[in-house]
């Protein structure tokens, strides 16, 4: 993970160009990583990823 491709992968993913999971991979990070970044800087997870995020929890 680099934190050009991190911050590339926030982008893509905020601007709904990626999903999280693809976001994910992008940064080189795991989906928990991904919304752990997206909410320290104040954005929230898109609706639609709610039930993948739930999977990941279990």
């Amino acid at each position: 993970m680099t934190y050009t491709s991190l911050t590339t992968a926030l982008t893509l993913y905020r601007g709904g160009t990626l999903g999280l999971e693809q976001a994910a991979s992008y940064g080189g990070v795991g989906t928990g990583k991904l919304v752990s970044e997206l909410r320290s800087r104040g954005f929230e997870v898109r609706e639609e990823d709610y039930d993948l995020l739930a999977e990941a929890a279990n």
